[in-house]
């Protein structure tokens, strides 16, 4: 059977999933009378609710005599490293470009590392039926793009169609636009006329040669076990047969016998007794092996080459929950049960990094962004873990001469005329600078900056207040580069709770002056947890759970009706970007806090005025 592997790549919202769903419904995949959901490759939860695809999925279609396989990756940046590893078992890729977006940051991140292995894409420029598509120009700035980042000859010679994935169809020109039988036949023709089939170890699928396989993706699957998943660059592998696990050094890992090979087809998962190079499959049977391990028949030494994975420029401390209303929704508590998630987790995702705390209470995670690390404290919320978590902080660098190096990413921001020169004065402010400004249309500007990654902590809810939530922000990992000074960041203080219980109407009706409230009535509250925001710099002590003292004496105003203001209520992003360094964000399965570090107000103020004279 003839194979062809691609993925398909794209900034975030340009259409991959959407894309994916509606090739496996032409190729077959599913009955004529069968329901199928929308973005069926996003399985999990958090992927549905969010409308994000968050880890990379493998499927694989049959097309007349060629078997494709179709990997589905992320489109945010904070998943690029699913996207690094998947690239290195593909032999080609499909580059999704919306018709009125253009190239975007993660465009160029997912394209850069396709370069890199010297795949050829082609470019499908998607998004064709919108108003505001200007697919002549895409196009032009698409290859503009290739250049840039050093394109060879052959790379540069990229074929290109037209293409809406939402309604599935596809087109080599725009003249074909208004004929009624269109479909992806085009699309497909050019994924088995253009992408090469699998090159095994330098040769044309060496089936007869011994098994060599790179582990790409690590999962833990309650029955089988530890399952890894790769394309077999050479030889045969059979369920019962023993093979051996070697790191990137070549050193020795283990042994095992191979129990599970499964195959992806369509949505559904087949199990195969053997299978040969170039397909991709998942094996289970190992117990240490892991990401970028190389798995291989016993006669083999040489390991296959990992392509190096961008290191973590976000970090964020975990600590026990040690709030006094600990335990009540949460079963997994303990510093020992949190370390071994993350743990875990760490293993799978390898664009994440975990380190312990010298005292083992808390744990040091390092990641690509703030949306990564959200959605790992999100899921383990979801498991019934209990846990607090710090504000984020940049991961700095040491150059070669001994400078202090800071993480700077390329930000794009596509806004309204009338808010650009609120956006540049407030950018600005966060030592970013401007590369680019251009018209994007009809009274919106696109600015491009180069802006440091802790300018950008919290500033996006801050962003789309300023543009009244009309604003777009796309942001990418560009380089280290040289420290850029102090950045004054200006956030109104907090309204601190300084007694325990349960908040009351009358309290929070005298509070309403003083700010923002962040909780409503009948809310649990405890010393030092933060209940609002202060209309002015400072912190200020309040009492939430205060009653109206009741007397014997008639009032005109003893029966008054109180009316509250809804109270603000974030999610865990806006939390993690909102506290300061002395405040953490409580998380449980039910309620999301913001508390102080210090809860007892007398020690909080002590190192407030040792900060002070310091």
């Amino acid at each position: 059977m003839k194979i062809r592997n691609i993925a398909i790549i794209a900034h975030v919202d340009h259409g991959k999933t959407t894309l994916v769903d509606n090739m496996l419904k032409q190729a077959g995949t599913f009955r004529e009378n069968e329901h199928v959901e929308d973005r069926v490759m996003d399985s999990g939860d958090i992927e549905r609710e969010r409308g994000i695809t968050i880890s990379a999925k493998p499927t694989s279609i049959q097309w007349g005599e060629y078997k494709i396989n179709i990997v589905d990756t992320p489109g945010h940046a904070d998943f690029g490293g699913e996207v690094e590893r998947i690239l290195s078992m593909v032999d080609g890729v499909v580059l999704l470009v919306d018709s009125a977006e253009g190239p975007l940051p993660q465009t160029k991140f997912v394209l850069s590392k396709a370069l890199k292995l010297n795949l050829r894409p082609i470019v499908c420029i998607n998004k064709i039926d919108r108003g505001d598509a200007r697919p002549d120009e895409v196009l032009t700035e698409t290859f503009d793009l290739f250049d840039k980042l050093g394109a060879t000859d052959s790379q540069l010679d990229f074929p290109y169609l037209y293409a809406c994935g939402r309604d599935g169809w596809a087109i080599r020109d725009l003249k074909d636009i208004d004929n009624p039988n269109k479909d992806l036949k085009p699309l497909f023709q050019l994924i088995v006329d253009h992408v090469p089939a699998p090159d095994c170890d330098g040769t044309r699928c060496q089936i007869n040669a011994p098994f060599k396989m790179l582990a790409t993706t690590l999962e833990a699957d309650p029955y089988v076990g530890r399952i890894l998943t790769g394309k077999i660059e050479s030889g045969t592998v059979r369920v019962g047969q023993t093979v051996k696990a070697i790191n990137m050094a070549g050193e020795f890992i283990e042994n095992a016998k191979i129990t599970k090979i499964i195959e992806h087809q369509g949505v559904n998962k087949v199990s195969l007794e053997s299978a040969s190079a170039g397909d991709i499959v998942v094996i289970a049977g190992f117990s240490k092996a892991t990401v970028a391990d190389t798995l291989c028949d016993p006669s083999v030494f040489d390991p296959i080459p990992a392509m190096p994975i961008d290191p973590p420029t976000l970090t964020m401390t975990f600590f026990v929950n040690t709030s006094p209303l600990a335990g009540k929704s949460g079963k997994k508590l303990t510093s020992r049960m949190i370390g071994e998630r993350l743990f875990r987790e760490a293993e799978t995702n390898i664009a994440l990094k975990v380190s312990q705390s010298a005292n083992n209470e808390a744990f040091e995670v390092s990641g690509r962004g703030e949306l990564q690390l959200g959605i790992l404290i999100e899921t383990m919320r979801r498991e019934g873990f209990e846990l607090s978590v710090s504000r984020p902080r940049v991961v700095m660098q040491t150059g070669a001469n001994g400078e202090k190096l800071e993480p700077i990413e390329e930000v794009v921001i596509d806004v309204d005329d009338e808010f650009s020169g609120v956006v540049i004065e407030k950018m600005t402010k966060r030592k970013a600078t401007i590369t680019e400004m251009k018209p994007s249309g009809i009274g919106k500007t696109r600015i491009v900056f180069s802006a440091p990654s802790r300018g950008l902590i919290g500033y996006l809810s801050e962003f789309r207040t300023d543009t009244r939530g009309t604003g777009i922000m796309n942001r990418v990992f560009d380089k280290y580069d040289t420290y850029r000074g102090p950045i004054t960041q200006y956030r109104p203080g907090v309204l601190v709770s300084m007694e325990a219980g349960s908040t009351t109407t009358y309290a929070l009706h005298n509070l309403e002056p003083r700010g923002v409230l962040f909780v409503g009535p009948q809310t649990e509250v405890y010393s030092g947890m933060i209940v609002g925001e202060h209309s002015k710099e400072n912190d200020i002590e309040v009492n939430p759970v205060r009653g109206k003292q009741l007397t014997n004496v008639r009032s005109v105003t003893a029966d008054e009706k109180l009316f509250l203001a809804p109270p603000r209520k974030m999610s865990l992003e806006e939390a993690l970007s909102y506290i300061q360094d002395d405040e953490l964000v409580e998380v449980t399965p039910s309620t999301i806090r913001l508390r102080k570090k210090e809860l007892d107000s007398g020690r909080r103020k002590k190192a407030y005025r040792f900060a002070e004279t310091d």
